[in-house]
Parts: C-alpha cells; sequence; structure tokens
C-alpha cells in the first residue's frame, strides 16, 4: 500500500488517515498517560479512548473530516491525532470547526504539532473550503497555545468552556481564530 493510499493527506514528515481498532492500545495508552492529559479533568480510560475512536470515525463520515490518527511517515509509527472537529458547545464563537492535537509524550519537542497543524490549516482551506477554523486550550496550557501562534491563529479571548463547568481548574480557556 502506497502512501498516498494510506492516508488521507501527508506532511513532510506525518501520514493523517482514518482510525483503526488496531490504534487502541496505542491510543488508550496515551490517553492514560498523565502528562499527556495534564490540561484535562482525568485520564481516559480505555473504554472511553475506544468511544473516541468510534466518535471520529462517524464525525469524518458525517463531515468529511476529524482528529486524524497520525504516524510518523518514515517508521509508521502511531504518535496522536492531529486535525479538526465540528464544535458546538455553547459559546459566542460556536459552532464552528475546531483544529486541535493530542501527541504522546515521546514525540513532544520535535515540532510534529505545528508540521500537523499547518498541514491541516492548508487542507481545511484549499481542499474542504472552510473559511476560518478555531483552537481552544485552557489557560495553563502554554504548550498548544504556542502552537496556535506559530500556525498563525489570533487570540481572540478567554472563555468558560461549559463542558468543564465542573472543573474550575480547567474552566477558564483562550480561543483562537484563523481565516
Amino acid at each position: 500500500m502506497t502512501n498516498s493510499e494510506k492516508y488521507i493527506y501527508t506532511s513532510q514528515r506525518l501520514g493523517f488517515r482514518n482510525w483503526k481498532s488496531s490504534d487502541l492500545d496505542e491510543y488508550a495508552a496515551m490517553n492514560a498517560d498523565s502528562e499527556v492529559m495534564k490540561h484535562f479533568p482525568s485520564t481516559y480510560t480505555r473504554e472511553k479512548s475506544a468511544e473516541g475512536i468510534e466518535v471520529y470515525q462517524r464525525h469524518l463520515a458525517d463531515k468529511g473530516y476529524t482528529y486524524y490518527a497520525t504516524e510518523l511517515l518514515e517508521s509508521g509509527e502511531f504518535i496522536g491525532f492531529i486535525g479538526m472537529y465540528y464544535q458546538e458547545f455553547k459559546s459566542d464563537f460556536t459552532p464552528a470547526t475546531d483544529i486541535g492535537w493530542r501527541l504522546k509524550q515521546s514525540v513532544w519537542g520535535k515540532g510534529y504539532a505545528t508540521e500537523g497543524a499547518k498541514r491541516c490549516l492548508d487542507y481545511a482551506f484549499k481542499d474542504l473550503q472552510l473559511d476560518h477554523l478555531i483552537s481552544t486550550c485552557t489557560v495553563q496550557n502554554e504548550k498548544s497555545e504556542n502552537v496556535m501562534r506559530k500556525i498563525g491563529m489570533e487570540r481572540m479571548g478567554t472563555f468558560l468552556h461549559p463542558r468543564l463547568e465542573a472543573y474550575p481548574e480547567h474552566e477558564r480557556c483562550v480561543w483562537y481564530k484563523i481565516s
């Protein structure tokens, strides 16, 4: 199978594809890592990770994009997800398509989130014809906010995330936008 058959699209070092059931072990391990999930209310169980994969697969079928399973082209190693998701939580700027990422710790600091997010922006605007994207993270998540700036997004402000009301330490978030 060639890369063009395996991946929906690629960047210089990364391949973006639909999820497979065989991704569950690595995805669940990443979601069980307390450092990876530091800016979330808790780590995810294996069951919650499996539900996530199903949700991402349905989202791709329904919308034509998702948070893609992401691999290193050189080795085929699963490193997490980078992609887009249609967000409908209640806020002044939704519904809107969000660009987001979550990568396993062993690949942090190598520029993969930035490279992958830039490629997703290109795909979103050129192939999907979206007119803008948003991105959000907790106010403490400086690494994600740094990626948002590196890909050219503009900080629009802060908000209280309605899905995080029960978690005051995570509720205050920033949001960015790019057109």
